[in-house]
C-alpha cells in the first residue's frame, strides 16, 4: 500500500475571526465547525489566514493580512518575528501577554484541577528584551540562502530560520549570530555541524559545538580563534553529552557561575546543565519561593527535583536541614559541589527517579515540615500521590506547565491541602511558555 497523501491545501487565504488564544499563543478560529490554529493572530481580530497544514481534528494556518486589529496588537520589534519560532507573542502588548498567561493558569486550574487559589499573586516580570541566557541554536548549510544559517527553527517547521538579529537573546549572545555564521562557513565540517548549545553565566558565555564528523586541526584552531576574538569559551561535542569537552581556554574548570545575591550565594554550573534562562526572574523567583515556604531555623525541608541546588541552597540558608532529591546523578554531584562552594553543611543530596515509586528510598521514610517541588513539564503526579506520608504543613510548587500543575493541585486538594496562592512569572517574555508558582497549606 502506498503512503497516504496529505490533503491538498487551498491556495487562497480564508477570512476568519479569532475567538481565543491557544496555550502556545496562536489564535483560535473555527471554520465550518473545525478548529483552526492561526499563527500571528489575536483574540477579537478578523484576519486573512493561509492554511499550512490539515489534520483530522484541526487545521493550522498563518496570518497573511489583518483586516480588523485587536487593541492588544503592537508592531513586533524583531524583523524576523513572522518566520522565527523563537517567539510567539511579539505582536501582543507586553502587559497583555502576562495577563494572558495569568488567565491561562486560572483556566487550567479550573479545568484540570477543579481548584482556584484563595488569592492571586501579582504577576512577576523583569526585562522584556535581552533576557535569554540559555539556548539551543540550530545550524544548517543552505546554499539557496547564502550558506550557513544559525538560529531558532521557523514557526511550525523543522527548517532553521534565516535570522540576523535576535531581541530575546542576551545582547552579548545576539551579537555573535552573524560572526558565527561567518566563522562556521569557513570550517571543513560546516555541513556536519547541526547545533550550538549556548550558556551564559553572569559574565561568561560558553558555546558547545555539536559536530557529526571529526574536526581536523585547522577547524579546531578556527573555533579557538573565534573564542579568543569574541572572549567566549569553546566546547566540542563529538557524540553524546558525556563527550562534551572544552578546547578554549584550557586553563580553569568547566564551569560558569551565577549569583543569587539576596542569599549571598554563587552557583556553579556546566554549560550543558539545566539552568533557568532568565537570570533576573530566577533571582526574584527563588526569593519569592523561599519567602512563601518561610523555612524556620528548626525546620526540616524537602526539595524535590532540586537540580544543581537553585532552591536548595537558598533554603539551607534559613532552614535547619534540607534534603534535596534529583533524578540525574550529575546534578546531585553539582549540588554537593555548590553546597561546599558556599560553605553549607546542613544539606544532603540524593539521586532518585521521582516519576516512579520512590518509597523505598531512605529519605522518603522521613517526615518534613515543608516541601518545595520544581518538576519538569510532566509534573509531579507520583510525588503528589505520596505526599501525605511526609506530613508537611506547607508546600510550594514551581511549575513550567500550568496543565500539570493544575492536575497535581487537584491531587493535593484531595490529600487535604488548600491552595492558598498562585500566580505566573514571566520567565520567557514574548513566548507562550508559562512559568507559575503555587502555595499549598494543610
Amino acid at each position: 500500500m502506498g503512503r497516504r497523501r496529505s490533503p491538498r491545501l487551498p491556495e487562497q487565504a480564508i477570512e476568519v475571526t479569532i475567538e481565543d488564544l491557544s496555550h502556545d499563543g496562536r489564535g483560535i478560529a473555527r471554520v465550518n465547525g473545525k478548529t483552526v490554529f492561526v499563527t500571528g493572530a489575536l483574540p477579537g481580530e478578523t484576519v486573512m489566514a493561509q492554511l499550512t497544514q490539515r489534520k483530522r481534528n484541526y487545521d493550522q494556518a498563518k496570518t497573511v493580512e489583518v483586516i480588523t486589529a485587536s487593541d492588544l496588537r503592537v508592531e513586533a520589534r524583531c524583523p524576523h518575528f513572522e518566520i522565527c519560532g523563537g517567539c510567539a507573542l511579539q505582536h501582543m502588548d507586553w502587559a497583555s501577554q502576562i495577563s494572558f498567561k495569568q488567565n491561562l493558569l486560572k483556566t487550567q486550574l479550573h479545568h484540570f484541577g477543579g481548584v482556584a487559589p484563595e488569592a492571586w499573586l501579582e504577576p512577576m516580570q523583569a526585562n522584556a528584551w535581552g533576557y535569554r541566557r540559555k539556548a539551543r541554536l540550530g545550524v544548517k548549510h543552505v546554499i539557496k540562502k547564502g550558506g550557513i544559517l544559525v538560529g531558532f527553527r521557523e514557526k511550525q517547521s523543522s527548517f532553521i530560520a534565516d535570522i540576523k538579529e535576535c531581541h530575546v537573546l542576551h545582547e552579548n549572545i545576539a551579537k555573535l549570530l552573524l560572526p558565527l555564521r561567518e566563522s562556521i562557513s569557513q570550517l571543513n565540517v560546516c555541513a556536519r555541524l547541526p547545533q550550538i548549545e549556548v550558556a551564559m553565566g553572569d559574565k561568561t558565555i560558553a558555546l558547545v559545538f555539536r559536530h557529526l564528523d571529526p574536526l581536523i586541526e585547522t577547524d579546531c584552531q578556527k573555533l579557538i580563534d573565534f573564542g579568543k576574538n569574541h572572549e567566549v569559551e569553546i566546547y566540542l561535542q563529538p557524540k553524546g553529552p558525556e563527550t562534551v569537552h572544552k578546547i578554549w581556554p584550557l586553563q580553569g574548570e568547566d564551569r560558569l557561575y551565577y549569583q543569587l545575591a539576596g542569599f549571598n550565594l554563587q552557583l556553579a554550573f556546566h554549560p550543558m546543565d539545566f539552568t533557568q534562562v532568565n537570570t533576573e526572574i530566577n533571582r526574584k523567583m527563588t526569593t519569592l519561593a523561599v519567602d512563601m515556604l518561610d523555612p524556620q531555623p528548626d525546620d526540616k525541608v524537602l526539595d524535590l527535583f532540586c537540580g544543581l541546588g537553585n532552591f536548595s541552597l537558598p533554603l539551607a540558608k534559613r532552614a535547619g536541614q534540607v534534603i534535596a532529591v534529583e533524578g540525574v546523578e550529575t546534578m546531585v554531584e553539582r549540588g554537593y559541589e555548590n553546597a561546599k562552594r558556599n560553605h553549607l553543611e546542613n544539606i544532603d543530596f540524593y539521586a532518585a527517579d521521582l516519576m516512579i515509586d520512590f518509597s523505598q528510598n531512605s529519605w522518603a521514610s522521613e517526615g518534613f515540615d515543608k516541601i518545595l517541588i520544581d518538576p519538569p513539564r510532566s509534573g509531579a503526579q507520583e510525588v503528589c500521590e505520596y505526599i501525605s506520608v511526609f506530613n508537611a504543613h506547607r508546600i510550594v510548587y514551581v511549575s513550567c506547565n500550568p496543565a500539570t500543575l493544575a492536575r497535581d493541585a487537584g491531587i493535593l486538594i484531595e490529600k487535604g491541602y488548600k491552595l492558598i496562592k498562585a500566580g505566573v512569572m514571566d520567565m520567557f517574555p514574548h513566548t507562550g511558555h508559562v512559568e507559575s508558582i503555587a502555595l499549598f497549606e494543610k
